[in-house]
């Protein structure tokens, strides 16, 4: 089965892309304290005058240690090919609450959800090559990882397997990023039963970019009076009042009324979509032409209402809406990376370059003083946003023309 039907969409969006050759969901949050292993030094000894030697680190096994102090810090930086398990606590960094692994700009694994005091893991299974530990607030956000060794063989080489490849793995990111949009959706549908306003509006900001990045897959299932994204993402005006719901609404309520009185039965029917969309997800299999789509509707998203403050009318987070999108298209484009430098090396290169100028525009945004993670849109002048919309539009342009090279290869 495949998305992106030409069904009625309510706004122009798409794939959110790419990742994990193995993505581990596995295992909830688990609270820590302190390990021995922070602890421990190599014992001193006599002999010689000299130390004993440390053991020997396992080259597949990353220890990665999140502080306000020394920001985001791992064992070691060279590891062998093949399966590498992350371990990751966060001590004590409020700005820090996810680890992803790159490959180039593509998320290969991540952990996500990660606040001071909690602990996690994620693993891989990857070739030889150079990628990148970011870790998105962090006094070091980026660290150089080394993969040495013999590369594993996946596939021929040509470039339909690469692009069934590339599929393959956007399948993945999709199911992970679905994953989670079920666990923080229940977790906002948790606050929104108490009385803690605060807790309840920063639990819907952590819901926020799951969807955001996979929103066109919502948009996929659309037949004809249903209508997915518009039950669980519709802005006021989109739908007749007496129909609207999902996150839109919670959002009035939680920024606008700033009370938590009527939403928990917007929040029970938001967890059944979207349980609803994870149940429809399981198993669909995509083209390639249809992640290149995806990644410039996403871009048009980003454009049409993000770089206005159109959708987060209320609690004015339109930037972290951004990043979603941002991070969604660019996945898209990196699962089909490896075929598109075989079929057109100069426009794979020129947009590979356009991505990380905008995420680095984006990442200048970013601040702790928010629960968002970034400023909020109403702090922007109209020289912010003309940036940005440049940065945009940088991408845009050259991205339109994956879909035609991958179709007809």
């Amino acid at each position: 089965m495949s998305p992106f039907s030409a069904g009625n969409r309510r706004r122009g969006t798409a794939a959110a892309a790419t990742t994990v050759t193995v993505l581990a969901l596995a295992g909830g949050l688990t609270a820590c304290g302190s390990s021995g292993s922070d602890k421990a030094s190599a014992a001193a000894s006599t002999t010689f005058g000299q130390a004993s030697a440390a053991p020997a680190a396992n080259a597949h096994q990353a220890t990665v240690t999140i502080s306000a102090a020394n920001g985001c810090a791992v064992n070691q930086k060279s590891f062998a090919a093949g399966a590498i398990t992350f371990d990751i606590t966060n001590k004590d960094a409020a700005a820090v609450s996810e680890v992803e692994f790159l490959s180039g700009q593509r998320i290969v694994g991540e952990k996500e959800n990660l606040p001071p005091g909690f602990s996690g893991t994620f693993a891989v299974n990857v070739d030889a090559g150079s990628y990148t530990l970011y870790c998105p607030g962090a006094q070091n956000e980026n660290t150089t990882v080394a993969v040495t060794g013999k590369a594993a063989a996946t596939g021929d080489g040509s470039v339909d397997s690469l692009l069934a490849q590339g599929t393959k793995e956007y399948a993945g990111y999709v199911t992970g990023q679905v994953g989670y949009l079920v666990q923080s959706s229940e977790a906002l549908q948790q606050a929104l039963q108490g009385t803690d306003l605060a807790a309840a509006q920063q639990a819907y900001m952590k819901a926020r970019p799951y969807y955001e990045k996979i929103e066109p897959v919502a948009e996929s299932f659309t037949v004809g009076k249903d209508n997915l994204d518009n039950d669980i993402d519709a802005r006021s005006g989109d739908v007749p009042a007496a129909q609207w719901e999902g996150f839109h609404r919670i959002e009035m309520g939680l920024f606008q009324t700033k009370s938590l009185k009527g939403l928990s039965g917007y929040a029970d029917s938001l967890v059944a979509n979207v349980k609803k969309l994870q149940t429809l997800t399981t198993g669909l299999s995509y083209k390639p032409f249809e992640l290149a789509n995806g990644a410039q509707e996403l871009l048009d998203e980003v454009a049409s209402s993000k770089i206005t403050g159109e959708e987060e009318r209320y609690s004015h987070i339109d930037l972290l809406d951004f990043q979603a999108n941002d991070e969604g298209a660019e996945q898209a484009f990196a699962s089909l990376q490896p075929a598109l430098r075989k079929i057109d090396p100069t426009l794979t290169s020129s947009i590979a370059t356009a991505f990380t100028s905008l995420d680095t525009l984006v990442d200048t945004y970013r601040t702790g003083s928010n629960a968002s993670g970034f400023q909020l849109y109403t702090s922007l002048n109209d020289s912010d946003k003309q940036k940005l919309a440049a940065a945009v539009k940088a991408v845009q342009e050259p991205l339109s023309q994956v879909a035609s090279k991958v179709a007809s290869s």
